[in-house]
């Protein structure tokens, strides 16, 4: 499965953005990690493709929304009331089967190419 993410760019505090992310076959589970400059990828929301289950980090909740496109194979992430410390390159990440360790970039197997997102405060 190949996944290619779109979107992204700049912003300022307070702003909107969206990335998203299409699959090219069927997958279980699509997630979205963030890398900052210096820190380690850090996961940001997951959406499971069957029920739509959603799940989010906790510095993203109430912010960020997770959704999909079951007819596109595409994966939304919308970004409101963003925050320079959500400046980062983000990811996104599948695999075929839903894990409970959704928050585990380890047990991701297909992975797109990074889109960058800046906050400017």
């Amino acid at each position: 499965v190949q996944l290619q993410a779109s979107g992204g760019g700049l912003a300022q505090a307070g702003d909107s953005l969206r990335v998203s992310c299409t699959a090219s076959g069927r997958i279980g589970v699509m997630a979205w990690f963030r890398q900052a400059r210096g820190k380690e990828r850090a996961f940001v929301a997951a959406i499971r493709w069957g029920d739509g289950n959603t799940r989010y980090a906790d510095s993203v909740r109430g912010r960020f929304t997770i959704s999909r496109d079951s007819a596109k194979l595409t994966v939304n992430l919308q970004m409101n009331s963003l925050k320079p410390e959500d400046t980062a390159v983000y990811y996104c990440a599948a695999r075929p089967v839903y894990n409970v360790q959704y928050w585990n970039s380890e047990h991701y197997n297909f992975w797109g190419q990074g889109t960058l997102v800046t906050v400017s405060s």
